[in-house]
This record gives structure tokens, C-alpha cells and sequence, in this order.
């Protein structure tokens, strides 16, 4: 295994605001919970289109008191550039999604938590704003419907994609490699990972894939940052990022799959 800590993976903010969600509009869950889990006792605001503003607890109160949105009408959405699986069509949710590489569609509208404020990069960790804005847009009127993906064709995917990448990893230069990366890719090839759980009302099968999913795509987000044994020229960027780009990929739609699942 890495022995570096694993950082929570692109994508994750909407991925437990969507599983949270879900389980509170089933009556799994209190909605205490859901803003618990979801912020994590830091501040969520959404902005509307209109430039208003109104806390995530707000929304969420609002959202459910007008349109009555059942588990199955929320989900997460985490495209990539060429992979756009999952968006609703075109539309304004939709670009910025893609931008993001994440967002929540929750009924007739959908969330996309806005990217750090470059503005404040220079500013004191002590200075900033600890928080998380989300963007608000309506879907469209006839959304196109998301191509499902069924756990167990995810969990073959991913399984199929960490072998593979595992072998490729392997016939690399090590020089190309973070060190650890292909050691700790096989090492969660037989075990479950240690991402976040999901809430009440997921069976196991979503609880193992998502746990799994989660953790090979903190892995490769770690990998990702630490530039210490990495690639050292275009051309072994290159090789490494074709070795990886299957199998983040491959988590990614499984991450979106297991919390996508039907409750139980």
C-alpha cells in the first residue's frame, strides 16, 4: 500500500451530496444528517442563476417543498473531457459540469460546486472563506436520459481496467512511475478500499464499489500530485498517463454507478 495518506478524489463533494441526498428523500436519513455529511460543518451556499444566493440547507428545503424529488431523480454526474456519460444534453448545467468534472442533478435542476476562487490563492489559509459554492441551473425541459450502468458490469469494468493497468504500470521504466503506484494498485486489486461509506439504504454490492472505486481514484489523484519518481520528460508523461487514463476512467464510472444504484 502508498503510505502517503489518500486524498479524497475529484468529484467527491457531489458524489456524497447525491448519496446523501437520495438516502434523505427515501426517509432513510434526517436532513441533519444530509448537511452534515455533505459540508462537513463548513459553509455551502448555491447561487442561482439570477445571482442570488441562499444557504445548501436552504435549497435543498426548497428544492423538496416544490417538486417533490424522489431518490431516483438525483444523481451524480462526473464527466471527463470526451466521456460526457451521463449529462443531461446541452445546457448551462451541463458546460459547467464538464468544467468541474462533477455536479448533482437533483429533479428539474442541478448543482456543480464552483472551483477555489484564484483570487484568494495568495491569501493565508486562515484568511479564506472555508466553504463550498454551489452552482444552480435548470435542466433542460427534456433532459436525455442517463445510459445506466449496472454494478456489476461497473465492478467488471474496474476490475478489468486495474489488471491491465497494473500489467502496463509494471512494464515501465520505474524512473516513469511515482514510487509506490503500481504496488499500491495491486494491492487493492482483491480488497474492498476504504473510501467513504455510502448512507442507509445501499446494499453491499454499491457499498464494496464505491469503497473500492473511491480509493484506486485517490490513489491515482495521488499519484497525479506527487512529482517526486514521476515522469521526467513529455514522452514518459505520456506513457504514464496512457498506462493510468483507462483506469481512472473506470473508477469514475463506478464511483457514478454505485451511488447512481438503485436503494435498497
Amino acid at each position: 500500500m502508498l503510505h502517503q495518506q489518500i486524498p479524497a478524489p475529484p468529484g467527491q463533494r457531489s458524489a456524497t451530496l447525491a448519496a446523501w441526498v437520495r438516502s434523505w428523500r427515501a426517509g432513510l436519513v434526517s436532513f441533519d444528517e444530509v448537511l452534515d455529511e455533505a459540508t462537513g460543518g463548513e459553509e455551502h451556499l448555491v447561487r442561482h442563476p439570477d445571482g442570488t444566493e441562499e444557504s445548501l440547507a436552504a435549497a435543498l428545503i426548497e428544492l423538496a417543498a416544490s417538486s417533490r424529488v424522489s431518490p431516483d431523480a438525483v444523481r451524480v454526474v462526473l464527466p471527463a473531457a470526451g466521456d460526457p456519460r451521463g449529462l443531461p444534453g446541452p445546457g448551462p448545467f451541463s458546460s459547467a459540469a464538464l468544467v468541474a468534472g462533477e455536479g448533482v442533478v437533483l429533479g428539474a435542476s442541478g448543482l456543480v460546486p464552483e472551483p477555489d476562487a484564484p483570487s484568494t490563492a495568495h491569501l493565508d489559509p486562515a484568511d479564506r472563506w472555508a466553504g463550498t459554492r454551489w452552482l444552480a441551473n435548470p435542466l433542460p425541459v427534456a433532459p436525455v436520459p442517463a445510459e445506466p450502468l449496472t454494478l456489476a458490469e461497473a465492478d467488471h469494468d474496474l476490475t478489468m481496467a486495474l489488471t491491465e493497468t497494473i500489467g502496463a504500470l509494471r512494464e515501465l521504466d520505474v524512473a516513469r512511475l511515482p514510487p509506490g503506484l503500481a504496488r499500491g494498485l495491486a494491492s487493492l486489486r482483491g480488497e474492498d478500499g476504504a473510501g467513504p461509506s455510502l448512507p442507509i439504504g445501499y446494499g453491499p454490492r454499491a457499498r464494496r464499489l464505491s469503497a473500492r472505486a473511491t480509493t484506486i481514484a485517490g490513489v491515482l489523484a495521488l499519484a497525479s500530485a506527487d512529482a517526486s519518481g514521476a515522469a521526467v520528460n513529455a514522452y514518459e508523461t505520456s506513457a504514464r498517463d496512457a498506462a493510468l487514463r483507462p483506469l481512472a476512467t473506470a473508477a469514475r464510472r463506478a464511483r457514478a454507478a454505485a451511488v447512481n444504484s438503485p436503494l435498497e
